[in-house]
């Protein structure tokens, strides 16, 4: 059987690289594609490496039909996503991409983005889309909430650890190396190639950053109590890609052996041998996460090294794999590529 899906916000990078991944997905088709300032316009000239593809003209929202569409997904700036998916009819399933779901609690909502949430009431009902650790609750959800790119990544290599007790949850450095489509594909100047190449950056820095919000809520959650990790991210002179260092105090052989237990059946978490480290080209335009281990010099302290590809499984890839539970199709399905290298 096959699922008609519409991409809503198929102009920017998280809409162009679901289109990608459903090229190849067995039970997925595009029945429409979104973009209010491509509108009128084939995608192949919004992007050119999809030209050869058969796809519907990039339209407004409002010309959607979407009596015909199985699930849709939200690929739109933060906090317009929130009046969309309130005005989706009922049987449309939805897996939003943006931030305007993540945080469960409507007061912290306002505290990281700002302003007031539009739709409280389906804001709370939202299920989290981190995959490997909501499956049951995503598989009968009609509304998920993908995961921030740099929130799953740094859950990805701690989550288990706190789970499993093995690290002193008040003593965590998490430092994050990001690249440039993490911002999105709008003109802005510190992402002009001038200002990028021969430079690293650090950004939102001091506890400024809004994935800090998802941190907060899920590693609290995780740990029975407040978890607070200091965090600082990176923007690197890289296309895609995001490479996470988290530094704890705990034994590194357990912290080693929770991470594998707990990734063990996962089908895109891969836990490296004790002693690697894994590296952003490792993944790429891949739905995969390699995860090392070292032992610090320090006794009791370790380094987990972690990477994935920002565009794919920490958005769009991780948002088909969600729609895949949500169809009832097999989890991997369309995200069995291989990454591409070098």
């Amino acid at each position: 059987m096959t699922h008609n899906v519409a991409i809503l916000g198929a102009s920017g990078y998280t809409g162009a690289e679901l289109v990608r991944l459903i090229a190849s997905h067995p039970a997925l088709k595009v029945g429409a594609l979104s973009g209010n300032s491509k509108a009128g316009r084939a995608m192949a000239d919004v992007y050119p490496h999809l030209r050869h593809l058969d796809l519907p003209h990039v339209t407004t929202i409002q010309q959607v039909d979407f009596s015909g569409i199985d699930l849709a997904f939200c690929a739109l700036p933060h906090a317009t996503s929130q009046a969309v998916v309130a005005d989706l009819p009922g049987h449309v399933r939805v897996v939003d991409l943006s931030a305007d779901f993540r945080l469960r609690d409507p007061e912290e909502y306002e505290k990281w983005y700002g302003k007031p949430h539009a739709a409280p009431e389906m804001q709370r009902q939202a299920v989290y889309g981190l995959t490997e650790f909501y499956r049951g609750h995503i598989a009968r959800a009609r509304l998920v909430a993908g995961t921030g790119c740099n929130a799953a990544t740094g859950q990805f290599i701690l989550r288990p650890l706190i789970e499993a007790g093995v690290i002193d949850l008040d003593r965590i450095i998490l430092d994050l190396k990001v690249g440039a489509s993490g911002a999105g594909r709008a003109a802005r100047e510190h992402l002009l190639t001038a200002e990028m190449v021969e430079n690293v950056g650090a950004y939102a820095v001091g506890g400024r950053h809004r994935h800090l919000g998802e941190f907060d809520q899920e590693f609290s959650a995780a740990a029975g109590r407040r978890v607070e990790v200091q965090f600082t991210p990176h923007l690197v002179p890289a296309s895609r890609g995001i490479l996470a260092t988290a530094y704890v105090e705990g034994d590194p052989a357990a912290v080693h052996r929770a991470l594998a237990d707990r990734y063990g059946g996962e089908p895109f978490l891969h836990v490296l041998p004790m002693g690697q480290v894994p590296g952003m080209k490792d993944v790429r335009g891949s739905n995969l996460c390699h995860i090392g281990v070292v032992a610090d010099r320090r006794a009791n302290r370790a380094i987990i090294v972690g990477v994935i590809d920002n565009l794919t499984k920490g958005s769009s890839g991780q948002a088909i794999q969600n729609a895949n539970l949500m169809l009832g199709l097999d989890e991997t399905a369309g995200l069995m590529l291989a990454p591409v290298f070098p």
